[in-house]
């Protein structure tokens, strides 16, 4: 027993000291052989990065000194304000209540030091038409902070097809609002038009102008030559005059120059497409004071459009009592086209108070043309009441074209009766 004190023990706690110290040792070298390993095939791995190599003592100052350069700098940079949470990822979707109200948000926060993290989220959108919208939001908000900024991205970035010109014009029309001055200086200088006095910049100006200073826009509008600068302007001064009443848009007509027909004709086509659907008897009473010609028959078409949609009864005792001729025939020729549409029934009862005469002719032949389809036999009675023999028999065989084809026996029997043989 003394013996083992003597030998053994001390020899069982060596050798459990030895153990003791190999399995640490062992397990330094197991985490040294699996982090080597664990780089290794990392670095093996496809689409996963490589380690760089340990920077050199030049290189480690390097970073140091661009880290405190980065850290003094960022000090003095202003942190964007918080966009709406997952701002791109709702941008990308296709729910189109989500993505405007995210982007409202993000457009409503844009300032200087958040812009291009808007310009991002309207770029994650696809190009083209469909985001025009959006395009007008960011673009409006951006004149409002950096107009220069925003020009310059909308000239570089946008398709040149579909998007740049109304980027363009939407970006004077907000500078314009804001300091007209300078946004009508820059539109004079950067026009690059082969036609300088036909400036296409000048019309997102008036744009702008026309919704907060509707006298200084007509007054750049009047002072364009015929062109396209003129005609593209034309329809925001029509639906900005449209706003402000009847009257007041028949003055601001009432200036548009006598000598360019198809400009005069076409602007005053809008002016009645939106006053008919707000002042049916003030428009009326416009044209009826109207000299007959194609300016007038536009606004005529617009009126009855609207009209007969709500009242075709009204509309139809109102073209009966027009007094000028011409006039009246116009209308009831367009009256017939849309009434016969809803209820030919009440529109044959409605040209039955009137007799057969040249005047009535195309109204007539406008009847036969769009019953034709319907009610082939009808169509070549009212055919026949056609005084005009070149009129009439151009009604009378388009009708009978309608009823070969819904009835050829029917239509053969009446050829036969009544001697109006097929031309061979």
């Amino acid at each position: 027993m003394k013996a083992f004190l003597k030998i053994g023990l001390p020899w069982a706690l060596s050798l459990g000291l030895v153990f003791y110290l190999g399995l640490q040792l062992g397990s330094q070298t197991s985490e040294r052989q699996l982090g080597k390993s664990s780089r290794y095939d990392q670095s093996e791995i496809p689409n996963k990065p490589k380690l760089t190599p340990s920077p050199s003592e030049n290189t480690k100052q390097q970073i140091k000194e661009n880290s405190e350069s980065a850290k003094s700098a960022n000090s003095k940079i202003q942190p964007s304000p918080p966009l709406p949470p997952n701002l791109i990822r709702i941008m990308q979707g296709s729910g189109i209540i989500e993505r405007m109200g995210a982007y409202l948000d993000a457009v409503r926060a844009m300032d200087r030091s958040n812009v291009q993290d808007v310009v991002a989220a309207f770029e994650a959108l696809p190009k083209g038409y469909g985001r025009h919208l959006e395009m007008k939001l960011l673009m409006r908000s951006w004149a409002d902070v950096d107009p220069l900024g925003a020009l310059a991205y909308a000239n570089e970035v946008l398709d040149e097809k579909s998007e740049r010109r109304f980027g363009v014009s939407e970006i004077l029309a907000g500078w314009a609002n804001r300091d007209p001055d300078a946004a009508l200086a820059w539109a004079k200088t950067n026009n690059r038009s082969e036609n300088p006095e036909d400036n296409p910049l000048l019309v997102g100006i008036i744009k702008g102008l026309a919704e907060t200073n509707l006298d200084s826009a007509n007054g750049i509008f009047l002072s364009l030559p015929d062109g396209n600068a003129r005609w593209q302007a034309s329809s925001f001064l029509a639906q900005e005059y449209s706003k402000k009443g009847t009257q007041e848009a028949i003055r601001w007509a009432n200036q548009l120059p006598k000598e360019d027909l198809r400009l005069r004709e076409t602007i005053l086509g809008q002016l009645a497409s939106r006053l008919a659907r707000r002042d049916i008897s003030g428009t009326a009473q416009w044209v009826s004071s109207m000299e007959d010609d194609k300016a007038s028959r536009r606004v005529m078409d617009n009126l009855l459009t609207n009209w007969v949609s709500q009242d075709v009864g009204q509309a139809s005792e109102w073209v009966t009592a027009l007094k000028n001729e011409d006039q009246k025939t116009y209308a009831m020729k367009q009256l017939t086209a849309r009434w016969s549409l809803m209820d030919p029934v009440s529109t044959a009862q409605w040209l039955n108070q009137f007799p057969p005469s040249e005047k009535l002719d195309p109204v007539v032949g406008e009847f036969v043309t769009r019953i034709s389809a319907r009610d082939p036999e009808g169509a070549v009675g009212w055919a026949q009441s056609i005084l005009d023999p070149s009129a009439k028999d151009k009604a009378i065989k388009k009708a009978l074209s309608a009823w070969d084809r819904t009835d050829p026996k029917t239509a053969s029997e009446w050829r036969r009766t009544n001697g109006y043989l097929p031309e061979k």
